[in-house]
Parts: C-alpha cells; structure tokens; sequence
C-alpha cells in the first residue's frame, strides 16, 4: 500500500519506518530540510534502539522514501498520518495548530480519495476539526474528492518502540466509514497473523483511549510514590509492599516501581491535557490533578535526601550523576528528574559530574545548557573522582551492578542515593555505604 507520513519526529519516523519494512512504499514528509537531507544519509534526530539501522535498510531498498513536498507523498498514497506535535500550551491543552495546517494542505492539495490517519496524540473532538478543514478546502476548489478521518493513537513505549510497533498488544481504530475501517484493517493485517488485536470503535473514543491510557499509567506510579513516602515515614519498607500488592493479579507489577517521578514526552503532556479537557466541560478532574501534583513534587524528594545528609548549603560538595535521561533506552530528556534535581542541587551551592549513554548532549545542549555547575564525563566511574557521594537517576543496565568497592575508594565519602531502588536487595548498608533509597525510613 502507498502510503505518506507526515511528520518525522519520534512517531512520524517509528511508523513510517515499520510500516515500509512490511512492503508498504512510505514517504515521510517534514518542512525540516536539513532533517530530511540527514535522513536520506541514514542520520536519525533520535535515539531509539534499532531505528536507524531500520531506516537505512528500507530506504535502501526503495520502500521509504523522505521529502519536504507533501504531493510527492499525495500522487499514489492511499493512506495519510499526520504524525505532527501537538505542544502543550500554557494552559495545559494541546496545540493543535500544526495538526490542523496539515489538514489545510491536504484540503489544498490531494487529488485522490484518501485516508486521512490522525497519529497525533490530539484533544477529543479532533477528527472532526480535521474533516471539517480539510472539507472546507475541497469546497473551495469546487471538487468533490473521497476523503475518510480516522484516529489511530500510537502506544509506543519509547526504548522499544519498534518492538511495540511490530508486535502491538492492541491497536486502537476510531473511524466513523466501513470504508475507513477495511482500509485500516488491511494496512495492519500484517501486524495481526497470530492474534487479532484491532480494536474498533468511533473516532472521538479512539482519541480519549490515548489519554486515558496513558494518564492510568501516570496514576500507577504517582500513587506507588506516595504510597513509598508513607512507607518511609511510619517505618515500611515499600520494596517489600510493591511484592505484597503486585501478586494480586488485579494489581500486578507493572508500573508499581517507586522512584523519582515520571518525565518523558507523554505522560506529563497528556495528564495535563486530559485534566484541562476536563476544565473545559466544567468539571475538576481531582484524582489526575493529584497524580500530576504527586509526580511535581516526586522530582525532588532526592534532592531533599541530599539536603539532610549534607545539610542546606551545598557549596563546596560534588556528587557524581549516573543516569540523565528520563528512562532508559532513550536520550529524551523532557520532564525528567535529573533537570530539577541537577538545578536544585546546583542552586544550593553543589557542582555535579554527570554520566549518561545517550542523553549527555540533550542535557549540555539543551536541557541544562545554562547550569555551569555540572560537567560532563565518559563513564560512569569517571563521575566519582572527588566526589562527596553517588546518585542514581536512570536504571540503564550498565549502572545494575556497579562494582561497589571501586565506588567506596572514588568516593570521598560511602554515600549512594538511589532514586530508582536499583540497589535496594543489596544490603549495600553492610558493605560500608550509606545507601538512600525511595520508600525506606533508614539508609
């Protein structure tokens, strides 16, 4: 099947990318020219394990193609994703401004009946924003062309998005056509052989599946955080708690990790948009205000660790970061706890020497480009010289099993704060170190 995708951001990219690898000719299109000319030669804007190899092989093959002119994806595409961002704006709600340009210009310029495939996480109601653009520019033209708005929310977990992708546990589709629905049906048939996982249902519900879903997953972790501050408070050790509840199969294990908050490009965004879906029907969404004022304040209760060990001012000590990215697998930083913790201990007086495998340029480049109290390094044991203790932040495996007793000679002093209880089956206390984690009362 032809198809064109629009946008070549994290979304845009990952299914255009394993939709070609299925047979379908694919052209991503993106108003990024220099984006788009890196992609020819095989550069990716991301970091997501196995895409760029994934990109070269099917471009090389002819099955994907990248340009910056939307009607070189228009002459023969039978199926259009508008795979763009939708920010968030001040308020909390979506942006949907890019979205609905796309809209304009598919109204402007298609010439065949198509498929239009809301991919964008986008506000309830959009589709029918959508259609009614695109509609609006065909009847400018005076022509009368089939057009069908379906939405199709991605779940990709970033870190195994092509993993996701290829093996989908559901895959959500809102139309309000049959048609919509066979053509739908048809592209994903491939993904499908073993398990029919399509789920159907209109359009506006397809749009509040995405949210909810992923707001659940927010609720999952906000309410296994403050149940760990509770536990530290009264004595509990939340490790063992999280065992307790996680083999009711009604609960289970998933997301019910504490540590330092959630970040990332979904949850934060979506929670907040869904809560200011909520304000604009005149209701107060109380349970996902707390989560996302829950996870707010998540974000520093290492910093806060730091503070009573070493007392308020922090000048003069060093701590060593392992870990920057918001999860492992992935260089995405956005909302991630490392960027309040670094500027909450960099403001206290502290300097940090900071290591992570992937998202060390997001953070000099981007993130914390005007912190200078942090420095960079090549390893994680390169974090530790001078250094007053150790913080974990992201539980990329190469920080699972550290060897402790080349940490206790590099330290200045014995002292680890985990905030994602990688260590906490260690008994890193009779090891010599002071060992902070989330959710336990004594280090």
């Amino acid at each position: 099947m032809n198809l064109t995708v629009i946008g070549t951001g994290y979304v845009g990219l990952v299914t255009g990318t394993c939709f070609s690898a299925m047979g379908n000719n694919v052209t991503c299109v993106d108003i990024d020219t220099k984006k788009i000319e890196d992609l020819k030669k095989g550069k990716i804007p991301i970091y997501e394990p196995g895409l760029e190899q994934m990109v070269k092989k099917n471009f090389d093959k002819k099955t994907l193609h990248f340009s910056t002119k939307l009607n070189d994806g228009l002459e023969k595409a039978k199926v259009v994703f508008i795979a763009v961002g939708t920010p968030m704006g001040d308020d909390g709600s979506a942006d949907l401004q890019y979205v609905l340009s796309v809209a304009k210009q598919l109204g402007k310029e298609m010439i065949n009946p198509l498929v239009v495939v809301d991919k964008s996480t986008v506000p309830v109601g959009t589709g029918d924003k959508v259609k009614a653009v695109i509609q609006k520019e065909l009847d400018k033209r005076d022509v009368d062309i089939e057009f069908h708005v379906v939405s199709n929310p991605e779940f990709l977990k970033e870190g195994a998005a092509i993993e996701d992708f290829m093996k989908p546990d559901r895959i959500v589709i809102g139309a309000d056509s049959e048609k919509g629905f066979d053509i739908m049906k048809d592209l994903y048939a491939p993904f499908t052989h073993n398990h029919d996982r399509i789920i159907t249902m209109d359009i506006r519900s397809a749009e509040m599946t995405k949210y909810v879903a992923n707001a659940m997953l927010a609720t999952k972790i906000s309410f296994m955080n403050e149940v760990a501050n509770i536990c530290e408070l009264v004595g509990a050790d939340v490790n063992q708690v999280r065992i307790g509840i996680g083999s009711d199969t009604r609960i289970g294990y998933s997301f019910i990790y504490p540590g330092s908050g959630y970040g990332g490009s979904c949850f934060p965004k979506d929670v907040k948009a869904l809560k200011k879906i909520a304000e604009d029907k005149g209701y107060k969404a109380r349970l996902i205000t707390s989560v996302e004022d829950v996870n707010d304040r998540q974000k520093l209760v290492i910093a806060d660790k730091v503070v009573k060990h070493f007392g308020e001012d922090l000048n003069g000590k060093i701590f060593a970061l392992w870990g920057l990215a918001f999860k492992p697998g992935t260089d995405d930083m956005r909302e991630a706890p490392a960027i309040y913790i670094v500027k909450e201990l960099a403001r206290r007086g502290a300097k940090i020497q900071a290591y992570d495998p992937k998202a060390m340029d997001e953070a000099q480049y981007f993130y914390l480009k005007d912190v200078k109290e942090i420095t960079y390094f090549n390893s994680k044991y390169e974090t530790l010289q001078n250094a007053d203790a150790m913080i974990l932040l992201t539980e990329w495996k190469e920080f699972r099993s550290p060897d402790f007793e080349e940490l206790k000679q590099q330290l200045k002093t014995p002292v680890i704060f985990d905030g994602r209880n990688q260590y906490s089956t260690l008994n890193l206390k009779d090891k010599g170190f002071d060992y902070y984690q989330i959710g336990v009362k004594n280090n």
